[in-house]
């Protein structure tokens, strides 16, 4: 671990900002770093990375990407010692996504009476809603919902569990969720009872998990993490799905589309929807 939690941002033009997080991406000793890029100004066309390295290896590998686009300006700024994360959500409005209405306890009692309002907690866990990706997901998700229902879900890579709860709230009777994180795992189950949603989470590495397959093929397979993972799990999500199941794939940037596309339409895979939203990309497939 790092001696002090740090907060490396490095400001530049789309372009530049773009082909850097692609390279913290490639690069194999950041290949998990965690790190986001929005705009900061449009008029200005300035966009941000803000990069959190958990240790000194992977802070001199984001240093020595960073180098590499003269046109970016870096700082990097200590963190003190407090509940980020806590103070942050404490500032979050709740999220609308078609249907779904997400929100945390500190906008209780602000929930419409016709949405489907998922109380999500986010603890040390991925995936409040607002962030980009989980909004596209829940907004593919809420399109799909229109023409058909899906009996058995799967959410790979779960975090806060929000997905698979939004699967279980709206008729899926096997939602299951897995995550390579234990606290992810809990803090998900704790919020599908917490929104008395019919979702199990599970601590698995992968698809091929004794839990994973006894409930497949699932009609519908959730993926929001990282573009790399997304590659190598290709076959395997193929394989998790029925025949004429969908794929809602999401955690990776436009720049980042054409790669995981490509590794899915390879498969027998068709795109059905595109959704862009930011710096980042959703993309709904469906398996032949």
């Amino acid at each position: 671990m790092t001696e002090d939690a740090l907060q490396i941002t490095a400001r530049g033009p789309r372009a530049v900002a773009e082909a850097a997080a692609v390279a913290l991406d490639e690069a194999p000793a950041t290949e998990t770093l965690t790190y986001s890029i929005l705009e900061e100004d449009e008029d200005h066309d300035v966009w941000r990375i803000d990069a959190f390295p958990t240790s000194e290896d992977e802070r001199a590998a984001l240093s020595d990407v960073l180098a590499g686009f003269a046109d970016l300006r870096v700082t990097t700024e200590k963190l003190a010692d407090a509940d980020w994360l806590a103070m942050a959500l404490s500032g979050l409005p709740p999220v609308r996504a078609g249907r779904f209405f997400v929100y945390g306890a500190h906008d209780r009692g602000l929930a419409p009476a016709s949405t489907v309002n998922l109380r999500i907690e986010a603890g040390a866990a991925f995936g409040t809603g607002h962030h980009g990706t989980t909004v596209g997901c829940l907004l593919a998700f809420d399109r799909l919902l229109k023409a058909r229902r899906f009996p058995r879900v799967l959410d790979v890579g779960c975090g806060t569990g929000v997905l698979a709860i939004a699967a279980a709230r709206t008729g899926s009777q096997i939602s299951v969720g897995t995550d390579i994180d234990r606290v992810s795992v809990r803090i998900a189950n704790e919020n599908a009872t917490l929104n008395k949603a019919g979702a199990r989470f599970v601590h698995a590495a992968g698809l091929n998990d004794t839990k994973v397959r006894a409930a497949a093929p699932y009609d519908l397979v959730f993926a929001n993490i990282l573009a790399p993972p997304l590659v190598a799990l290709a076959q395997d999500i193929k394989g998790a799905l029925k025949p004429g199941g969908f794929a809602i794939l999401s955690g990776l940037l436009r720049t980042q589309e054409r790669r995981v596309s490509a590794a899915y339409l390879s498969r027998g895979f068709r795109i059905e929807r595109r959704l862009h939203r930011d710096a980042w990309a959703t993309l709904v497939l469906r398996r032949p």
